[in-house]
């Protein structure tokens, strides 16, 4: 088997932008919507959990697409499935902007969650081609860096054009980045993955690689971290523009705003990550941030249980978790496939179907537990589950990772399934 190659046939800042612009499909296509469901609801003249269903439906979606486009993209390299996935991404964007229902929208909203998926997915597999693991998480920090400048401006924009145009401007703006991120896959993007995988799509040969992954303690312990600090993270989001807008009063721009705010602190947590990273490493660096998911996570429960129901009683605190979500992400989702140079895509496709199942079930819980209309707005659902998943993600920090993370160096070494999934011993 050759090494890994230690440098990508695309400049390292094209590699970046890249990145960028495939993982920020995921927060513009939420973060974006956000400030419009309240309008959108009363636009259709919908319940609130149909308005919920739009995006956790998406996040479903989203997930279990990833479990095709992940075999398909070791079998036929990430170029092809880019292309097809950002093609249909802008056409569903488009669709959700002439809906003229509940259910028509809802229905664009699932097919545009599963164009992303290839997207998002690809990203993490290209990270894995071209780069060795220990590298591979610098640069899955810095392409989340430019997924924080994105997720910056997507609320204050929402905001901004559901206020002065309509919920559909802002979904509007969805199909125009779609079709910029292909044209420049297009254009730009050379083929990442030097060897693909005849065998990935024979349905014993993906059975093998399925157990395979799924049989890895490194998977596992990185892939929990990522999915239980994206819960936490999607709790927030799912339930903020109710809590803050309907039960503590603010206007869509002001909620905007905070929300530029949050995604300000992601990226600083991001680029403390980079230095924690060539520090500490990245088992010490999960542990260090742990202890700022639990802090935060402990004071948002705390305050809110105590009824101290104020907009800085959530975000102040919220800020120590979301910085931490900075560190957590880019270790976790190179962590995770980082065993598997020759499935990174499948690994990769695993482990993004196990944040957005659980994703999926967050949005329905809070869908049962935010009330219709304004009557009996609360942010405890908000501060519980927070609270809860704060403690989760500090329990895998500081147990899992710590006892199976060791991937970056000879652990990837010792970890090679690449003779176990289809491809020829050297």
């Amino acid at each position: 088997m050759k090494p890994a190659r230690t440098r990508p046939p695309m400049p390292a800042t094209l590699v970046v932008l890249l990145l960028s612009l495939l993982l920020g499909l995921q927060p513009l296509t939420t973060d974006l919507y956000l400030p419009a469901l309240p309008a959108l609801t009363g636009y259709f003249d919908a319940p609130m959990h149909q308005a919920q269903l739009t995006l956790s439906a998406l996040l479903l979606a989203f997930g279990v697409s990833q479990l095709f486009w992940g075999p398909l993209s070791d079998r036929f390299g990430r170029r092809p499935i880019l292309l097809a996935g950002l093609a249909l991404y802008a056409l569903a964007s488009l669709g959700s902007v002439f809906a003229a229902s509940m259910e028509q929208l809802l229905l664009w909203r699932v097919l545009q969650g599963a164009a992303m998926g290839a997207a998002v997915m690809c990203a993490r597999a290209i990270v894995r081609d071209l780069y060795h693991p220990a590298e591979g998480a610098r640069m899955m920090s810095k392409g989340l860096t430019g997924l924080g400048v994105l997720a910056c401006i997507s609320a204050p924009l929402g905001a901004l054009l559901s206020d002065w145009m309509g919920w559909r401007a802002a979904l509007g703006v969805l199909a125009l980045f779609g079709a910029a991120a292909l044209a420049l896959v297009l254009l730009r993007f050379q083929e990442s993955l030097a060897h693909p995988n005849p065998q990935a799509l024979r349905p014993q040969q993906m059975a093998r690689t399925w157990a395979l992954i799924l049989r890895h303690p490194t998977f596992w312990a990185y892939a929990l971290l990522v999915t239980t600090s994206y819960a936490g993270l999607f709790t927030f989001l799912a339930s903020s523009s109710f809590v803050f807008i309907n039960a503590l009063g603010l206007s869509k721009t002001q909620y905007g705003l905070l929300m530029f705010s949050m995604s300000a602190v992601y990226i600083l947590g991001t680029v403390l990550c980079r230095r924690l990273l060539l520090r500490f490493g990245v088992r010490r660096t999960v542990a260090i941030a742990g202890a700022l998911t639990l802090l935060g996570g402990n004071l948002v429960g705390l305050l809110g249980w105590l009824g101290w129901h104020s907009v800085w009683a959530i975000m102040l605190p919220y800020y120590l978790f979301i910085l931490a979500h900075g560190i957590h992400q880019p270790c976790g989702q190179s962590g995770a496939v980082a065993p598997f140079p020759q499935a990174a895509g499948t690994a990769s496709a695993l482990s993004g179907f196990l944040m957005m199942s659980v994703a999926f079930a967050v949005g329905w819980w809070l869908a049962a537990q935010l009330p219709v209309g304004l009557e009996g707005a609360s942010v405890l659902p908000l501060t519980q589950g927070l609270w809860f998943w704060s403690v989760l993600i500090c329990a895998v920090a500081w147990t899992l990772v710590q006892r199976y993370g060791e991937v970056h160096g000879a652990a990837a070494k010792r970890a090679n399934p690449t003779d176990s999934i289809g491809h020829p011993k050297p």
